[in-house]
């Protein structure tokens, strides 16, 4: 995706984006990525988010083509049979695309057939009593289908083994964070759309315009912030285009900053952007 400024992050000063052209493309539009995150434990297979898939940004949020990560999974040996589960996020379009597929004929079904379907039931009420229109999926294609086979969960609740969820709402009413226990005592924090770009590590202050409920996020963030700069502690972001593995660190301000790790390109990606890497 590329990201209109404006359109996606009002509250950001265009004097920011001046002040720092690096963070722009040449069509002066944020790089931004979309999909998910597969974690494999013991033999099992865990999607975090299913991606943008068929769905497009408005226009006014920007511009985006998705829908690469199963030709993704396949170069990684991964078949949908294989996974056993898919946890969101949150319920907004461009994390749950790739959750439902149907030929028109027949009703939607599972793109990861034998997968169980998670969210916090914090997510699903508000959704389901239709009382959230900002980037909510399709009634008919997403909606009824993950009705029929969903299961809720609340804050705390272990998803996965060794995965723990944190609901912190927001951007969505239940939007959560999920907490990936690895090796050596480190931990890997799935955080969604808590935060959409770099600039808001360091001024949390700055919501997006998605966002349900600023005052929410900005607690989230508090709470969120507070565990990525223990030690340990990696991240995954999901909009950070290329850079979506990372950690946060201060800087010599003592300001929040995106550390990325190095990654490994399995394809290209299905925008093209000139003079941004990848």
């Amino acid at each position: 995706m590329e990201l209109d400024p404006a359109g996606f992050l009002p509250a950001v000063p265009a004097a920011y984006w001046r002040d720092h052209p690096e963070a722009l493309t040449r069509s002066g539009r944020i790089a931004a990525s979309a999909g998910g995150l597969l974690v494999e434990r013991g033999g099992r297979r865990l999607l975090i988010d299913a991606g943008l898939g068929a769905n497009e940004l408005p226009p006014s949020l920007g511009v985006s083509r998705a829908g690469a990560l199963p030709h993704t999974l396949r170069r990684l040996g991964v078949s949908a049979e294989s996974v056993d589960t898919v946890a969101f996020t949150h319920l907004h379009t461009d994390h749950t695309g790739l959750g439902f597929c149907s030929d028109g004929e027949r009703a939607p079904r599972k793109v990861f057939p034998r997968a169980d379907y998670l969210v916090a039931a914090a997510e699903w009420e508000p959704f389901w009593r239709r009382e959230i229109e900002v980037g909510a999926p399709s009634w008919d294609g997403f909606m009824v289908p993950m009705s029929r086979v969903l299961r809720t969960f609340g804050d705390g609740a272990e998803i996965w083994p060794g995965v723990t969820a944190l609901v912190t709402p927001g951007h969505s009413p239940g939007h959560t964070t999920y907490v990936i226990a690895a090796s050596g005592g480190r931990h890997v924090l799935v955080f969604g759309d808590a935060f959409h770009t770099p600039a808001q590590l360091a001024r949390p202050e700055w919501p997006s315009g998605p966002d349900t409920d600023c005052g929410a996020v900005l607690e989230a963030r508090r709470i969120l912030l507070a565990h990525l700069l223990t030690p340990r502690t990696h991240a995954f972001a999901f909009h950070f285009g290329d850079q979506v593995f990372g950690r946060v660190v201060r800087d010599g301000t003592g300001a929040a900053r995106w550390r990325p790790d190095p990654a490994r390109k399995l394809l290209p990606p299905p925008i093209r952007i000139p003079g941004f890497p990848g």
